[in-house]
C-alpha cells in the first residue's frame, strides 16, 4: 500500500467522513460506530505489532550469520 500522501489532508479527509457519518447517525448509533471502530483500530495496531516481531525474529539469524 503506498502511502505517500499529505498527513494533513488525511487528518482532514478523516475529520470530513466523521461529521458526515455522526450528521446521519442517532447517538446510539455513533457510540456503536466509534467502539467498532476502536476495536478495529486496536485489532489493526496489535496484528501490526506482532508481524513486526515476527519478522524481527525471522531476520535475527540471518544477522547473527553475517556476523559469522
Amino acid at each position: 500500500m503506498n502511502c505517500c500522501c499529505d498527513p494533513l489532508a488525511l487528518t482532514t479527509a478523516v475529520n470530513t467522513l466523521a461529521v458526515a457519518m455522526a450528521q446521519q447517525m442517532t447517538a446510539n448509533e455513533l457510540s456503536l460506530v466509534s467502539a467498532l471502530l476502536t476495536q478495529l483500530g486496536d485489532t489493526l495496531g496489535t496484528i501490526a505489532v506482532q508481524r513486526e516481531i515476527c519478522e524481527d525474529e525471522q531476520q535475527l539469524p540471518a544477522n547473527i550469520a553475517g556476523l559469522l
